[in-house]
């Protein structure tokens, strides 16, 4: 199932970070979704399953498949597939709307109950929030410049607390690498490399007062 798997987070806006086929593939999937072309939807998804939660790249919705499954209103059952392909209904869009937000603001009522988040790792709201703080300078101090280079929107946390299997995959193009993160109850596991640099993994365990480095020299 979807929801076992380790997840991965699309932070990448740029088209020009992608080739030309991804591109073309996640553009033919952002449009079944906004036409409410629901076959179209599922067979690419058959296809590449990790894209379940990425939309238009480059897009400024930030809308995913399940945000428009909201947004048409689309059968329950729909929303239901999606979740169980790993779809993530805490995942926010650009104006910080989960799905079942918008499906509540355009009155489809019958989606209320299968886009209200149903969080497996409770974590406080504060702590939670300096955890992605310290996540996110991390990622800074790690990946350097790439970061405002490739323009990425960093991990959100708050999608872990949804998952089953609360690990995701963050790849940074350019890095030849990324961050493989987990929450273990109050604390963020995070791995990082470069694969063209022998020796360039480290692991830190993050908490809400910081990143503690506690291994280094794999990879």
């Amino acid at each position: 199932m979807g929801q076992d798997r380790v997840s991965t987070w699309d932070g990448v806006t740029l088209r020009s970070s992608y080739k030309d086929r991804v591109v073309e593939g996640r553009d033919q999937l952002a449009q079944a979704a906004r036409d409410g072309d629901w076959p179209t939807v599922l067979d690419l998804l058959d296809e590449h399953p990790e894209w379940i939660n990425s939309g238009r790249v480059g897009g400024r919705s930030g809308y995913a498949p399940l945000h428009q499954v909201a947004w048409h209103g689309a059968a329950a059952d729909l929303a239901d597939q999606l979740v169980a392909r790993g779809a993530w209904r805490t995942l926010r869009t650009a104006q910080g709307e989960q799905p079942v937000d918008i499906a509540g603001r355009l009155g489809h009522r019958h989606l209320l109950v299968p886009l209200t988040p149903v969080i497996l790792h409770p974590l406080p709201i504060e702590t939670m929030r300096s955890i992605q703080r310290h996540f996110h300078a991390l990622i800074h101090e790690r990946a350097g410049d790439l970061i405002t280079e490739q323009q990425l929107r960093l991990p959100e946390l708050e999608t872990l607390t949804e998952q089953r299997n609360p690990a995701c995959w963050f790849a940074v193009p350019g890095m030849y690498g990324g961050f493989s993160y987990r929450l273990d109850r109050t604390q963020l596991i995070v791995e990082s490399w470069c694969r063209v640099v022998g020796g360039s993994g480290q692991r830190h365990v993050i908490d809400e007062h910081g990143a503690r480095l506690v291994a280094e020299g794999f990879v």
